[in-house]
C-alpha cells in the first residue's frame, strides 16, 4: 500500500510539460537530418577505418601489388614507343617491330589484369568492410540509452546506415584504388619524363603549376557548393519525413497548401545549391582538357625543335605520350580527394555513435526462474531471493536534464500484488515514475527498491525481464501475429500464445483475419484499427508473464465497448502481479489499491478511490468532471 502520511512538498517550478509520454523531450536539440560535416579529426577517423580494413590486410597487401604492377605497365607501356619507332620503325625492321608491338600488347594486357584484379579484390573488401560496420553500428544502438535516441531523431540515425555508410562503401569500392593508381601514376609519369627529356620537362611542369591552381580553385568552390547541397538535401529529406509521417493531420486540418509550399522552399534552395554544386563540376573537365591540349600543342612544339637537333624522334613521341597522361591523374585526384573527404566525414559521424557511452549497468542480481520455486533474485554470492514484486521508491529526485526537475521527493510503495494508479495532468510525470523503475533513466536522488533491493544492484536485462509494459503507442514489428504476441518470450509454446490473446480479448477478432495467428503483419501492423494494435499488444504482455505489469494508458485508444471486453481478461493478467497503471480514464483505476494524484512533479494526493472523492481535492474534479463528460 502506498505511503500516505509521507509529507509533500509544494515547490514551485518546472511542470515537466516540454516532455513527452515516453520519458523524452518533447524538444530535441539533434543536430538536424542528413547535414553533411566536414570530418573533424581525419587522423584520428582513418586509424579507426583502418583498424576496420587491417583484417583483410593480406588481401590488400596483394592489391598493392597490384596497383603497382598496373601502374609500371600503363607508364612503362608508354615508354615502348621510344625503341619502337627509333630502333624499328626508322631503320625499318619490320619483324622486330611485330615482336615490339606484341611485347607492347603483352604489357597492356597484363595491366588490364592487374586492374580487373585489384578491382575485384576491393570490391570484397569494401563490402565485408562496410557489412561489419554496420551490424557493429546496429550492435552498438541497442546499447544506447533512452536518452540518446531521445536527442537524435530517426532521420539523423538512418542517415548513418544509408548516406555514410554508402559513402564510405563508395570510397573503399572505387576512389582508393583509384587515388593510389592515380598518385602512382603520375609520379612514375613524372620520373619518367626526367628521364626521357628534362629541358622539355620544364614546359609541362609549368602547364601542371597552371592546372594545380585551376584545380585548387574549381575545387574549392565545387567542394563548398556540395556541401551546401547536401546540407540542403538533408533538409529536403527530413522534410519530406516529416510531412509523410504527419499526412492524416495535414488533410484534417487542410494544410495541404502550406506544406506544398514549404517543400518548395525547400527544394528551390537544394535545387540552387545543386545547380551551383554541379557547374563547378562540370567545368573542371572541360577546364582540365582545354588546359591539356595547350600542354600538348607547347610540348610538340618545342620538342619538335629539339626532336630536329638530336633526331631522337622516339623519345619525342614517348614524352608527348606522358604529357597527354600527366595531366589527367590530376583531375582524378581533385576528384577522389572529395570522395575520401565525404567518406571520411561518413565515418566519424559513424565511429561517433560507437564511441557513445553505452547504457551504465553495475548491476550483478540476476532473474531466475524455476518450476519449483518460480521466479528469484539471484545475488553475486549464490544467495536467492524469491521475486514477490514490491516496489518502493524513496525520496526520489529527477530530471532529464541537470537544469531542469521532472519529479520532486516522490516517496510510494506497493506491495506485492497490489494495484497502483497514477493520475494526474499531462506531464505531471506519470510516465517519468514508470521509465525510472525500468531505468530507461538514472535518478538524480534517492532510491528505489525492487524486493528490498537497490535496482541499481540487479542488471538490466533481469529487471526489465521481470516487468511486462503495455504503452499508450504501439509497435507491432514486421512478422506474423503469433511472433508479435510472443516477442518478449520467444520460446513461449503455441498454447500460450493463444491463451494471452483469448485473455486480452484478442483471439477472436486475430481468427478472422485472413491466415489468423499466421497473418503477416507490416508497416507496424497499418491494416490493423488502433484498437486491434493495442490488443495485440497486450496479448504480448500477457504471454511473456511478467511479476509486474505497467500499464501507460494502455486502453486510451480502446472504445468503450473493447474495453469492457477486456477489463475481466486485464483483471485476471493483474491477478498476483504487482501492476503500476497510468490512467487515461479514470473509470478504470476505481479499484486500485492506491491512487497517486500527480501535478507538476509531486503527489498532492493519494488513496483509494472512495478516499480520495471523500477529500475533494483535484481527483474529486477530475473524476467528477470526466464523469459528466461520461
Amino acid at each position: 500500500m502506498a505511503e500516505r502520511n509521507h509529507e509533500t512538498h509544494a515547490q514551485s517550478g518546472n511542470s515537466g510539460a516540454n516532455y513527452t509520454r515516453s520519458g523524452g523531450p518533447g524538444s530535441r536539440p539533434g543536430r538536424g537530418r542528413g547535414e553533411f560535416q566536414k570530418p573533424k579529426d581525419t587522423r584520428k577517423t582513418l586509424g579507426k577505418l583502418i583498424a576496420y580494413l587491417y583484417q583483410y590486410k593480406f588481401r590488400l597487401l596483394i592489391v598493392a601489388l597490384l596497383l603497382i604492377a598496373s601502374s609500371l605497365c600503363t607508364v612503362g607501356g608508354s615508354y615502348l614507343l621510344k625503341p619502337l619507332i627509333n630502333d624499328y620503325i626508322v631503320p625499318g625492321d619490320f619483324a622486330g617491330l611485330i615482336k615490339m608491338l606484341a611485347f607492347m600488347g603483352f604489357v597492356y594486357i597484363t595491366g588490364i589484369a592487374c586492374s580487373y584484379g585489384y578491382a575485384r579484390m576491393m570490391v570484397d573488401i569494401a563490402q565485408n568492410t562496410v557489412a561489419k560496420l554496420r551490424e557493429d553500428l546496429f550492435a552498438k544502438m541497442q546499447t544506447l540509452p533512452l536518452s540518446f535516441f531521445d536527442t537524435h531523431t530517426h532521420g539523423e540515425l538512418m542517415s548513418r546506415y544509408t548516406n555514410d555508410i554508402e559513402n564510405i562503401s563508395e570510397a573503399i569500392n572505387n576512389s582508393f584504388g583509384s587515388f593510389i593508381s592515380c598518385v602512382l601514376n603520375f609520379s612514375l609519369t613524372i620520373i619518367m619524363m626526367l628521364i626521357l627529356n628534362p629541358a622539355l620537362s620544364l614546359v609541362t611542369f609549368g602547364m601542371l603549376i597552371i592546372m594545380f591552381f585551376v584545380v585548387t580553385k574549381i575545387g574549392g568552390a565545387s567542394r563548398r557548393y556540395f556541401t551546401e547541397q547536401q546540407q540542403a538535401l538533408g533538409a529536403v529529406n527530413g522534410y519530406i519525413e516529416e510531412m509523410t509521417e504527419g499526412q492524416k493531420v495535414i488533410k484534417v486540418f487542410r494544410h495541404e497548401r502550406e506544406a506544398l509550399n514549404g517543400f518548395d522552399e525547400k527544394n528551390n534552395a537544394y535545387q540552387k545549391a545543386a545547380t551551383r554544386a554541379h557547374i563547378f563540376a562540370s567545368v573542371m573537365m572541360p577546364a582540365m582538357g582545354n588546359l591539356s591540349y595547350l600542354n600538348y600543342a607547347l610540348t610538340c612544339a618545342v620538342g619538335g625543335l629539339m626532336a630536329i637537333h638530336t633526331n631522337d624522334l622516339g623519345g619525342l613521341a614517348a614524352f608527348l605520350q606522358y604529357s597527354r597522361q600527366v595531366s589527367q591523374p590530376i583531375t582524378q585526384i581533385s576528384q577522389q580527394v572529395n570522395v575520401l573527404l565525404a567518406a571520411v566525414a561518413g565515418a566519424e559521424r559513424v565511429f561517433e555513435i560507437m564511441d557513445t557511452e553505452p547504457e551504465l549497468d553495475a548491476g550483478e542480481i540476476t532473474l531466475s526462474y524455476s518450476d519449483a520455486s518460480g521466479w528469484s533474485w539471484t545475488k553475486p554470492d549464490g544467495k536467492t531471493i524469491p521475486l514477490h514484486g514490491g516496489v518502493k521508491l524513496n525520496h526520489v529526485i529527477f530530471g532529464y536534464t541537470p537544469n531542469q526537475t521532472v519529479l520532486r521527493d516522490i516517496s510510494l510503495y506497493a506491495k506485492p500484488g497490489q494495484k497502483i494508479a497514477f493520475v494526474g495532468s499531462t506531464g505531471a510525470g506519470k510516465t517519468t515514475i514508470t521509465n525510472l523503475i525500468n531505468r530507461f533513466y538514472e535518478i538524480r536522488d534517492g532510491e528505489i527498491l525492487y524486493d528490498g533491493l537497490d535496482i541499481r544492484d540487479i542488471q538490466k536485462s533481469s529487471l526489465r525481464k521481470s516487468l511486462g509494459v503495455v504503452l499508450q503507442d504501439t509497435h507491432l514489428f514486421t512478422g506474423t501475429v503469433r511472433d508479435n504476441i510472443r516477442y518478449g518470450r520467444p520460446d513461449a509454446p503455441d498454447g500460450e500464445v493463444y491463451a494471452a490473446a483469448k485473455l486480452a480479448g484478442a483471439d477472436q477478432f486475430i481468427r478472422r483475419l485472413p491466415n489468423g495467428y499466421d497473418t503477416i503483419l507490416s508497416g507496424d501492423g497499418g491494416n490493423l484499427s488502433q484498437g486491434e494494435r493495442q490488443l495485440l499488444n497486450i496479448a504480448r504482455a500477457a504471454c511473456a508473464h511478467p511479476p509486474v505489469l505497467i500499464l501507460d494508458e494502455a486502453t486510451s485508444s480502446i472504445d468503450t465497448r473493447t474495453e469492457k471486453i477486456i477489463e475481466q481478461g486485464m483483471d485476471r493478467l493483474m491477478t498476483g502481479r504487482t501492476v503500476f497503471v497510468i490512467a487515461h480514464r479514470l473509470s478504470t483505476v476505481r479499484n486500485a489499491r492506491a491512487i497517486m494524484v500527480l501535478e507538476n512533479g509531486e503527489i498532492i494526493e493519494r488513496g483509494d478511490h472512495q478516499e480520495l472523492l471523500n477529500q475533494k481535492g483535484r481527483y474529486y474534479h477530475l473524476y467528477t468532471g470526466q464523469a459528466e463528460l461520461d
